[in-house]
C-alpha cells in the first residue's frame, strides 16, 4: 500500500505520562479547526434492534425506515439486540484495556515499525509519519488483520494478557454475522433483486482488520485532535466504543455533533465503498474523535473491506435517467493506498471518484 514511510517512535501514552502541562506542536491543529473543537450537541442518532429488522411483521416496517433514515442522514446508526453477549463485549474491551497497560517495551514486541524506522499497518504504536507538517493524532492503536484467518500475523497478536487471542478470534467470528445480517438488510432497502448482493460484492477474499485504539488524557484537548476528520475506505465498521467516555463525532450539515454512548450496542459506520456501491444512497460519513482533558478512552473497531484485488462501482440496479451513476469504477487496492494518501494531508479520497 504505496511507500513505506517514516513513524514517530515515541508513542502517545509515553507523552501523556510524562505529565507535561503541552504537547508537541505536532500534535496541534492549525488553521481554522480550533474553534470547531468547542462543544457539539448530542446527535439523535437512532438506536436499531437487529433482531426487529428481521422479524416478519410492522415492527420490522418500522425498524427498516428508521434504519433507512439513519443511512441516509447520518450514515451511521447504533445497533442494539445484535446478538454479541454483553460479557463477550466487556471481555474484549478489558483485555484491549490491559494491553495498553503493559509495559511499553513488552507492547513493543508488536511494534509496526520494522526496524525501528520503516512503517507497517500492522502492530502496535501510532499514525505513519508521510511529511513534516503532517498534524498527528493523539492515540495510539494496536492494529491487526484477522480475516482472511490464513493471513493472520500471529507474532504480532498480544500474548498478554493470555485471553487476548482467544477473545479477538471469537468477537471476529460473532461480528461477521452481524455485518452479513446488516449488508442483507441495506440491500433490501435498496430493493435490490438479491439480498445478498453486497455480501457477494465481499468477494473471495474479503477483509477484515482489527483496531484497538486507546486516546491518552490530553492537556490541551481545544487544540488536538485524538483522531483527525476522515471517511471509512472500508464496507462498514462495527465499533464497540467506550461505555464512560464520549468523544466520537458526526458532521452533519456544517455543524459537529456528538455520538451518544449507549452501552453494549455497537456503532455502525458506512464506508466509502458502500457509498460507491449503493451510487451515493447510503453516506460515508467524516467522522474524528476529540480529546479529553480528565479522561482516557478506549475504542475496538472491525473494519470490513471487498476483497482488494477486486473492483466496485455504483449497482446498475441503482442508475437509471434520473440518477446516473455518480462514481467511476475503482480497485479496491488502489482506492485503499490512496485513502492513507488523503488521510495524512486532511482530504477526503472518495471526492476524486466522483463523475
Amino acid at each position: 500500500m504505496g511507500s513505506m514511510g517514516e513513524s514517530t517512535a515515541t508513542t502517545v501514552q509515553e507523552l501523556a505520562n510524562a505529565g507535561k502541562p503541552d504537547v508537541p506542536a505536532q500534535y496541534m491543529v492549525r488553521g481554522n479547526h480550533d474553534q470547531q473543537l468547542a462543544t457539539a450537541v448530542a446527535a439523535p442518532i437512532p438506536v436499531i434492534d437487529l433482531c426487529c429488522l428481521f422479524k416478519e411483521d410492522g415492527a420490522a416496517v418500522d425498524e427498516a425506515s428508521k434504519l433507512r433514515s439513519a443511512l441516509e442522514s447520518w450514515g451511521l446508526f447504533l445497533l442494539s439486540n445484535h446478538g454479541i453477549d454483553t460479557s463477550m463485549m466487556d471481555g474484549m474491551m478489558s483485555a484491549s484495556r490491559e494491553f495498553f497497560m503493559r509495559p511499553l517495551d513488552e507492547k513493543q514486541r508488536y511494534t509496526n515499525l520494522i526496524g525501528g524506522k520503516q512503517f507497517q499497518f500492522e502492530g502496535y504504536g501510532n499514525d505513519r509519519v508521510r511529511s513534516p507538517d503532517q498534524i498527528l493524532d493523539w492515540s495510539d492503536r494496536l492494529y491487526l488483520k484477522v480475516e482472511p484467518e490464513n493471513e493472520r500475523r500471529t507474532a504480532l497478536w498480544p500474548t498478554h494478557p493470555v485471553n487476548f487471542r482467544d477473545d479477538l478470534h471469537e468477537f471476529t467470528k460473532k461480528c461477521g454475522a452481524v455485518k452479513d445480517n446488516l449488508l442483507q438488510a441495506m440491500a433490501k432497502l435498496l430493493e435490490l433483486d438479491n439480498d445478498d448482493y453486497f455480501v457477494d460484492q465481499l468477494g473471495e477474499k474479503p477483509e477484515t482488520n482489527a483496531r484497538c485504539s486507546y486516546y491518552p488524557q490530553c492537556p490541551r484537548p481545544e487544540l488536538v485532535f485524538g483522531l483527525k476528520p476522515h471517511c471509512d475506505g472500508t464496507v462498514l465498521t462495527l465499533l464497540m466504543v467506550d461505555d464512560s467516555v464520549g468523544g466520537l463525532q458526526v458532521l452533519r450539515d456544517g455543524l459537529w455533533w456528538d455520538v451518544p454512548v449507549v452501552p453494549h450496542t455497537l456503532l455502525v459506520i458506512i464506508g466509502d465503498q458502500t457509498e460507491i456501491m449503493s451510487n451515493g444512497f447510503f453516506k460515508s460519513p467524516v467522522h474524528r474523535v476529540v480529546t479529553n482533558a480528565e479522561k482516557e478512552r478506549l475504542s475496538v473497531a472491525l473494519d470490513y473491506s471487498v476483497d482488494h484485488e477486486r473492483e466496485i462501482e455504483p449497482s446498475p440496479q441503482l442508475i437509471d435517467e434520473k440518477r446516473p451513476a455518480l462514481y467511476r469504477k475503482v480497485k479496491v487496492k488502489d482506492y485503499i493506498a490512496g485513502l492513507y494518501e488523503h488521510f495524512s494531508q486532511g482530504t477526503m479520497v472518495i471526492d476524486t471518484l466522483q463523475i
